[in-house]
């Protein structure tokens, strides 16, 4: 699907303006704690013309022929463009988590690492993330590393989504 860059686009939005819109797709997840899973998702980036996206995600878990099993992980936040290719990004999550990323991007890649994460008192153990964002082929891609439950930094998440 061809993108237009929008006229109104923050300059400091330029190398992450490819993520604007509507992303739908498939992952998988697996971790050591848990049993492997299928998932469908959805990403929504806006803006408004000021430096920041707003970024909101929902997914679901699906069976082996991709039909829903039940709904799972939303997460919604801000995604601040600082200058240079530089971000700080803000994010909560219906599991009662948020936190501060810090993040990089250019030539079409978007990689984030945790700086903080705040818990409620009856949200799971998480320590920190990893993301990377790529455009390939014209769909977004992306893998989420994850330390959490006492598990050291390791593949958690991955997909591939196409613009709608």
């Amino acid at each position: 699907m061809a993108f237009e860059l929008p006229d109104n686009l923050h300059p400091n939005c330029g190398p992450i303006a490819w993520m604007l819109g509507t992303w739908r797709g498939n992952g998988h997840g697996d971790y050591p704690t848990i049993e492997s899973f299928q998932f469908g998702q959805e990403l929504i980036f806006t803006h408004d013309g000021r430096p920041f996206f707003h970024y909101m995600a929902r997914s679901w878990i699906v069976d082996e022929q991709g039909e829903k099993v039940r709904d799972a992980a939303i997460e919604t936040g801000f995604i601040r463009a600082v200058g240079e290719g530089n971000f700080e990004i803000l994010l909560t999550h219906n599991t009662g988590i948020a936190e501060i990323w810090h993040g990089e991007a250019a030539d079409g890649k978007f990689e984030w690492t945790t700086d903080a994460v705040a818990r409620t008192e009856t949200a799971k153990e998480y320590a920190a993330g990893k993301r990377l964002y790529g455009n390939v082929e014209g769909d977004l891609l992306y893998a989420f590393d994850m330390a959490a439950v006492g598990q050291p930094l390791q593949p958690h998440l991955w997909a591939r989504l196409k613009r709608v």
